[in-house]
């Protein structure tokens, strides 16, 4: 297999990377990563499911966790072919074109993620702040055009990534240290100037998951003062309730993220285990876990689906 065409020249192929020094047992690891990804698969597909035939779900607050589902399985889907051919079938090779699309996808559902995660914060503000005007602010035509802002921001900014690879010379080594294809992963890679590829990179975290978390605490900050304002403990309780999911969705999505980008910016003598931990805690947490929360904490989404499994149940019977 030839993997450089040349020593200055783009890799025809590049080398995933599993677990390193687990190499033996990768097939086994494999067992509980494909049940990972059925329950990503299934969670988000039984929200967007439940929602869509729940009328009394049609409301601003779930048409948002729909988007955040929709964006979970494209993240899912994304990485899926190379993480099971490289644990599964022990096939490390992916064509640097195909590795740069897969590149594309994830980042670009990341930002995705991120701008749906900041529209979820505003619509808990407005629903505990101005309840009576909550759908009033919050109308269809502007629940959608937040999801196609998202969609359209997420497809901008990451377009450019593949393309300033595109025109760097490859000449070192083609091993990268995850099972999907990550920008600063494939950057490193490069022989050629990378300053214009660091500096949009840190552009992309700054003005995209950075402005989107700096606002998701203010607009928790004034939640929290909202909530502090309400005379009774009930109240203050009940209110709180409703943003508890969104606020462990936030968590598990961007301190993987934060960790990940660090390790890749200064942690040149931390462990690959290291890394591949926190690139898998990435790549998983989020669609794994948004589901299960979603489906324990809110009564709503728990309630309509156990009407769906009873209504199916006495279809069968």
């Amino acid at each position: 297999m030839e993997l450089i065409n040349s020593s200055w020249s783009q890799p025809s192929t590049l080398l995933l990377t599993g677990i390193p020094g687990l190499e033996a047992v990768q097939i086994w690891i494999s067992i509980p990563l494909c049940v990972m990804y059925l329950i990503a698969l299934l969670g988000n597909c039984t929200i967007l499911f439940v929602i869509k035939t729940t009328p009394s779900l049609h409301e601003p607050q779930y048409i948002f966790l729909c988007m955040l589902a929709a964006t979970d399985l494209g993240l899912s889907l994304s990485t899926l072919p190379t993480v099971l051919n490289v644990f599964l079938l022990n096939h490390r090779e992916i064509e640097f074109h195909s590795c740069l699309t897969q590149m594309f996808f994830i980042h670009t559902f990341s930002s995705m993620e991120s701008a749906i995660l900041l529209a979820m914060a505003f619509d808990r503000f407005v629903a505990i702040r101005n309840p009576l005007h909550y759908t009033v602010i919050l109308t269809p035509p502007r629940i959608i055009q937040t999801g196609l802002g998202a969609v359209v921001r997420g497809v901008m900014l990451m377009a450019p990534l593949p393309i300033l690879l595109k025109r760097l010379p490859f000449c070192k080594d083609v091993v990268l240290s995850h099972c999907y294809c990550y920008h600063p992963d494939v950057m490193k890679l490069a022989c050629g100037p990378v300053r214009v590829n660091i500096i949009y990179g840190l552009s992309l975290v700054i003005f995209s998951f950075g402005i989107d978390s700096v606002f998701i605490v203010i607009s928790y900050i004034l939640i929290l003062k909202t909530v502090l304002g309400i005379a009774s403990k009930y109240g203050q309780r009940k209110a709180f309730n409703t943003c508890v999911s969104h606020i462990f969705t936030v968590f598990i999505f961007y301190v993987p993220l934060i960790v990940l980008a660090l390790i890749h910016r200064f942690g040149k003598f931390t462990s690959p285990l290291l890394h591949v931990t926190m690139a898998n805690l990435f790549l998983f947490l989020t669609p794994v876990l948004n589901p299960l929360v979603y489906s324990l904490k809110t009564k709503q989404i728990r309630s309509a689906v156990h009407k769906i499994m009873k209504g199916r149940e006495h279809f069968l019977n």
